[in-house]
């Protein structure tokens, strides 16, 4: 099982490239809140990036960076330039195009705006695994994230037929080779499951949990089998993962028990048999104190809104 390819299939991955920024030093760029997750690329010059109660950061040509919680944020190359602020309007009457902000000499930098968004939050918890701003700088062998990059822009340089589906497709090739870049980086103990998924240990562990979560599984049981003891596995499943394999099979078994209750018709008796669970009250009890409600109110609830908190993913448009 790809554990990855298995969470991206399982949620609805969105998003769309939102601005094309030609910027003429001094320039600066206010960007309000937002509820999904937003990426800036650097495709010429330079730019410092601002969020409140972060060091600025300063990006240059190849970077790409993403908010992965929608902070408020700003961009400039001179902070004492009157800002051109991005508000907020609804998607029926905004047009994707290129937006020309600062001096009116040869732009300095361009910058292409784009947002990510995830349907089914209980499995597109992936976002919490990233850090609140996530750089990623170019890398010397050019590889797929600078190609979608730069087709990204040379697609929004201009006009064409199908151009917001291509574009919307690029952005969820990009997320895609976002989080691969992303986890190749990590060091031992970051980013979760997603980050252990590459140990020698712990990686088949969570392949085996993911593949038959309603087995009752044991420390004993996954430590033999992937040859470790069970306290010396035990303590690395929790250093890594961030949590006790207990708690991590719980949490698997209500994502599982939530998807299926999204997407098919079975009685929740039978849910909770194919989650690790006896008795329906059982589960029951434990799906209510994981998620808030009931089993049945959680199905009625995303049958009623035909999605699992579908996120805002309305666009913006430019104030001065």
């Amino acid at each position: 099982m790809d554990m990855l390819a298995q969470l991206l299939d399982r949620v609805r991955l969105g998003g769309t490239l939102l601005f094309h920024f030609e910027l003429g030093h001094p320039w600066h760029l206010e960007l309000p809140a937002r509820p999904y997750a937003l990426f800036h690329y650097i495709s010429r010059g330079s730019a410092t990036l601002a969020l409140e109660q972060r060091q600025d950061m300063q990006l240059t040509e190849g970077d790409l960076v993403v908010i992965t919680r929608g902070e408020p944020h700003v961009f400039y190359s001179d902070r004492r330039a009157k800002p051109l602020r991005i508000i907020d309007i609804d998607r029926a009457s905004s047009r994707f195009g290129v937006i020309r902000h600062g001096s009116r000499a040869k732009p300095h930098a361009t910058m292409i705006c784009g947002n990510f968004t995830i349907s089914r939050p209980l499995f597109g918890n992936v976002l919490e695994l990233l850090p609140p701003v996530l750089l990623l700088k170019p890398t010397t062998d050019g590889g797929w994230l600078e190609a979608i990059l730069r087709r990204m822009v040379s697609e929004s340089a201009l006009e064409r037929p199908g151009q917001r589906v291509a574009l919307s497709r690029l952005t969820e090739v990009l997320f895609v080779e976002v989080l691969r870049s992303w986890i190749s980086s990590l060091s031992p103990g970051q980013g979760g499951w997603l980050g252990a998924i590459s140990d020698p240990h712990i990686g088949p562990a969570l392949k085996l949990i993911h593949e038959s979560p309603e087995r009752p599984w044991t420390l004993s049981d996954l430590g033999r089998r992937v040859g470790l003891g069970r306290s010396a596995f035990s303590a690395r499943f929790t250093k890594l993962v961030g949590q006790s394999v207990q708690r991590y099979v719980i949490e698997r078994r209500m994502a599982e028990a939530a998807f299926l209750l999204e997407t098919s018709d079975e009685p929740i008796a039978r849910i909770a048999s194919r989650v690790g669970y006896e008795t329906a009250a059982a589960f029951s009890k434990l799906f209510h104190r994981h998620n808030g409600e009931s089993p049945g109110r959680y199905r009625a609830a995303r049958r009623a809104d035909g999605t699992h908190a579908q996120l805002d993913g309305s666009e913006m448009q430019v104030s001065d």
